[in-house]
């Protein structure tokens, strides 16, 4: 008998189908994985903003993990929007119930219209709870920046807040430079037995279908360590999936903000679509 290599979601749903919970699950499919979800809070948004949020009670997104974990189990958890102090002390209490391997935690704190996702109280409990606990961490520039108290805008900020980061206790962190300035687009690496940093380049993409960018990074990253790939492959099959993903959903409208990027890049094709 087979079975299908499994990654669990817990996160936030986007309304508008782009990011969170939503962008989650598209990844895992379109890199063969199969998806699970525990749903943190419920979002009203579309390509432009986050016009509401319905947190998930504590209890409830315990209920949704216990549920996936004693039947289903998973090979990888990526974890999103956690927006309160109460919901990240309850996840981290059953990632260590369930034993739960392979945790790529996603700081989300900003939306891309840049409504905040994320309590101000819940920063401290974040670093003390889910850090130690998590198998790489994925921050972007504003994410390390408010972790650490600190601006990161430059390469050589990238690295020296990586190694901070894993001071706060994270085991591997990957600190994402979408938010450069200028120059190509910048992924580092920390891994914090080794002390050894990698780089990871790619072409930046002329697009504002950028939505849910770091969800879809963090949820391949998750698939590839579900299916057994070790930490630097995993980042790098995930660097190339959201980079082809950005590419290929340049030029295609949806809403009138930011649209999402293109998920099932390597499955649709040309006739899936609607020519306006």
């Amino acid at each position: 008998m087979k079975t299908y290599y499994r990654a669990l979601t817990i996160a936030g749903s986007d309304s508008g189908g782009g990011a969170g919970i939503q962008a989650d699950l598209k990844t895992f499919s379109a890199l063969g994985v199969f998806g699970m979800s525990a749903i943190t809070a419920l979002t009203a948004q579309n390509t432009h903003s986050v016009t509401g949020i319905f947190p998930v009670p504590p209890a409830f997104i315990g209920e949704q993990i216990d549920a996936v974990m004693a039947d289903i189990g998973t090979n990888a958890v990526k974890i999103g929007m956690l927006h309160s102090p109460e919901v990240i002390e309850l996840v981290a209490q059953k990632l260590k119930q369930w034993q739960c391997p392979n945790v790529v935690l996603d700081p989300v704190m900003i939306s891309k219209s840049g409504d905040k996702l994320l309590q101000d109280d819940a920063v401290a409990a974040l670093t003390k709870h889910l850090l130690p606990l998590a198998t790489v961490i994925t921050p972007n520039l504003p994410e390390a920046s408010v972790l650490l108290g600190r601006t990161i805008d430059t390469p050589d900020k990238m690295e020296e807040a990586a190694v901070a980061l894993a001071g706060l206790g994270a085991a591997n962190v990957l600190v994402k430079g979408g938010h450069l300035a200028s120059g190509p687009g910048i992924d580092l690496l920390y891994e914090a037995a080794s002390g050894q940093t990698t780089r990871y380049t790619a072409d930046r993409v002329d697009t504002k279908n950028s939505h849910g960018t770091g969800c879809t990074l963090s949820s391949a990253i998750a698939a590839g360590l579900a299916r057994g790939l070790d930490l630097k492959a995993a980042v790098s099959q995930a660097k190339t999936y959201i980079t082809e993903a950005l590419k290929a959903g340049a030029d295609i409208k949806t809403g009138s903000g930011h649209g999402p990027v293109h998920h099932f890049h390597a499955l649709w094709k040309k006739e899936l679509f609607i020519s306006t």
